[in-house]
């Protein structure tokens, strides 16, 4: 006599999900790259110019510079390079996708919406980090000191401080309107550039605001950035990592939330 045989259905992996994330992953990030990745040259031209005028032009305002304030100035550059293209490059980039329906095309496509996020990121990232190198270089050429590097140092720092800094601009330029985007991150540079123990000593601010900065991430990146390129000179601070990554992790989850809210 005939017994039907039960067949099981078949067991599902997470191979196929993994696949189709990394597929949408890339994909996204090879639009990312079409749209965003002309942007190189330009960026890094303005980043020469920004590191120009930060190490070259602040120098001028001190009159017989010595080595040791112009190390501390040229070290802070590279932080200060990554700040502007993060609060105000990424942000913009990001309030100009929504103004004209970029972001929201992008939302609606059958991928996990934090894709997007770190696909902009990803290329934001690259077109960043050569900042330090272009500010290092510079201030060399300018002021002529030696560097002691702690490659690992250098490199976590640099990569926290540009993730930190795009994903800043990122949550604000989704979190409020485009046109506030534009004021907010216009105020942003100017504390940075000049409020800012990055290019100068943080004794040199009264003592509420230097308790102020120890609680923002401008200084702790820009001295776990200076530990990486003159580490005999400038010790490593865990505090500082610490604060660094708490905002990185705070700005990344306002940003996803953002993006995975429903339209």
């Amino acid at each position: 006599m005939y017994e039907p045989q039960i067949v099981s259905a078949p067991t599902t992996t997470p191979a196929p999900r993994r696949a189709g994330v990394w597929l949408g992953y890339t994909t996204l990030l090879r639009w990312t790259l079409a749209q965003t990745g002309t942007m190189l040259p330009f960026v890094i031209v303005v980043q020469a110019v920004l590191a120009a005028g930060i190490i070259i032009g602040f120098g001028l305002l001190i009159p017989d510079i010595d080595t040791a304030s112009a190390q501390f100035l040229s070290t802070g550059a590279p932080t200060v390079l990554l700040m502007i293209v993060g609060l105000v490059m990424v942000a913009s980039g990001v309030a100009q996708a929504r103004t004209n329906g970029t972001f929201t095309y992008l939302r609606a496509l059958p991928v996990p919406r934090a894709l997007v996020l770190l696909a902009d990121l990803t290329v934001w990232l690259g077109i960043m980090l050569p900042s330090v190198a272009v500010a290092v270089i510079v201030a060399h050429w300018r002021y002529g000191f030696s560097y002691s590097f702690d490659w690992p140092l250098l490199l976590t720092a640099s990569v926290l401080t540009a993730l930190t800094a795009s994903s800043i601009g990122y949550a604000i330029a989704v979190a409020v309107p485009p046109l506030i985007t534009q004021l907010v991150t216009q105020v942003l540079v100017f504390f940075v550039m000049l409020f800012s123990p990055i290019t100068f000593p943080a004794d040199r601010l009264p003592e509420w605001f230097q308790a102020v900065h120890d609680l923002l991430p401008f200084q702790p990146a820009a001295d776990l950035i200076r530990a990486g390129l003159v580490s005999d000179a400038y010790p490593a601070s865990g505090r500082d990592l610490i604060v660094l990554l708490i905002w990185c992790a705070l700005a990344l989850a306002i940003s996803i939330r953002a993006m995975v809210r429903r339209a």
